[in-house]
């Protein structure tokens, strides 16, 4: 596939001739039509197109800005390569932009369609389109001459949950956890997923619990593994086999390579790897993610958690996403961090916040805790904030929560 073949497939304009283009191009458009319109044309007109999000504060717009001025001409550049840039990282974190092209994203949707057999792709966007979920949910369609519908989020979540035409190859969503559990308190919710074909489950570690609880209602949910760098989805639960009990991320995608190396550490390859962090370029086959994982006996993915995210306390070593599923199991926390903050004594101390909200009881939290859990891997403390730092994902912003912790009064 050409970036001119893959324009008119987003929809832009026969007319529209490529350029070079020395600037640039910034598309950072909230509104999902208008967005669909903006990157066709960039598509089409050519030069690299980065992707930015329209609710961001001072500090992404200074660290794009910067990297912006480093921007090099290269080989690579003048070929085309690597010309669409996603962003990853940001609010509370370092700004990256992963490229992308018209071979990475199509390597990307094929992968997909013949994992889930499924020749044309129809979808409802409840996602940003600047995310790789909600991105690549639009471009499966538009690849396999499918349909997209954007949605609002915000509607959906309060109960407007509209009809979608029948379709062949039925529907598929794409969804973060938060965004799943919040849906299955809503009766009504839970019996309009359950006409999609699939709800496609990533942007973070789901907890047992919330599985259970979508399996229980026969969603067929989709839980998987990927990563901006790799045009999102490496690996998926098929719904037969999460419906049958399968917990796991799932087995790897035609497309992708997925390998465990030294202290279970994932390594990526496969068509759809970026080819670098904008402005600068890779030069690697394979790429070393953060995450750790293990393949089990039929080459499922089982994700283990961040591998610069664990806690070692007192000598002991704490993965919090483990304390985190133990939590939410409890049914007291809805949504929960758990996080690792410097201590005189234990070297690191663990402690959990949660929305202000929400009204736990401790006392049977306590009770949980003890049954389930190593007393080093048990929380110190538990911490209401006031303010909860959500994206536009509905992505827990976690950076920011251990900023807000980290300047709390000791007594807090």
């Amino acid at each position: 596939m050409e970036r001119a073949d893959l324009a008119l497939l987003l929809g832009a304009p026969a007319g529209l001739v490529a350029e070079a283009r020395r600037e640039a191009t910034v598309i950072e458009e909230g509104d999902p039509r208008r967005f669909m319109a903006a990157l066709a044309a960039a598509t089409a007109q050519g030069g690299t197109v980065l992707l930015a999000g329209d609710t961001w504060g001072e500090q992404e717009r200074r660290q794009l800005a910067a990297l912006r001025r480093r921007e090099p001409v290269t080989p690579a550049t003048a070929a085309g390569k690597g010309w669409l840039c996603i962003p990853t990282g940001g609010t509370g974190g370092q700004l990256k932009f992963a490229r992308h092209d018209e071979e990475t994203l199509s390597a990307a949707v094929r992968g997909f369609a013949r994992h889930f057999a499924l020749p044309q792709v129809n979808a409802a966007g409840v996602l940003p389109l600047h995310h790789i979920s909600g991105l690549m949910a639009w471009l499966r369609c538009a690849l396999s001459g499918g349909e997209y519908r954007p949605l609002d989020w915000k509607a959906v979540e309060a109960g407007d949950l509209p009809s979608l035409p029948a379709k062949p190859q039925g529907w598929t969503i794409s969804l973060v956890p938060t965004q799943l559990e919040r849906l299955l308190r809503n009766a009504a919710a839970v019996k309009w997923l359950g006409k999609f074909r699939l709800i496609l489950l990533g942007g973070g570690p789901a907890w047992p619990a919330l599985l259970d609880q979508a399996a229980a209602a026969r969603l067929p949910v989709s839980p998987g593994y990927g990563l901006t760098e790799s045009a999102a989805m490496l690996t998926a639960l098929r719904p037969g086999d999460f419906l049958a009990g399968g917990r796991s991320s799932g087995p790897v995608l035609p497309h992708a390579t997925v390998k465990i190396g030294d202290e279970e550490v994932i390594t990526i390859g496969g068509e759809s790897l970026f080819r670098g962090y904008y402005p600068a370029w890779r030069d690697k086959w394979d790429y070393e993610t953060g995450d750790c994982g293990r393949l089990d006996e039929h080459r499922h993915l089982h994700v283990l958690g961040r591998r610069d995210a664990v806690i070692i306390t007192g000598g002991e070593k704490v993965d919090p996403a483990e304390v985190e599923s133990v939590l939410r199991g409890t049914g007291e926390f809805p949504e929960v961090v758990v996080l690792g903050l410097p201590d005189t004594e234990w070297g690191q101390v663990i402690v959990a916040a949660y929305p202000g909200s929400t009204k736990p009881q401790l006392d049977k939290v306590s009770a949980a805790l003890n049954r389930l859990l190593a007393p080093a891997k048990r929380p110190k403390r538990f911490v209401p904030l006031t303010s909860w730092p959500v994206g536009a994902a509905g992505k827990v912003d976690r950076a920011e929560v251990a900023r807000l912790l980290l300047n709390l009064k000791p007594e807090s």
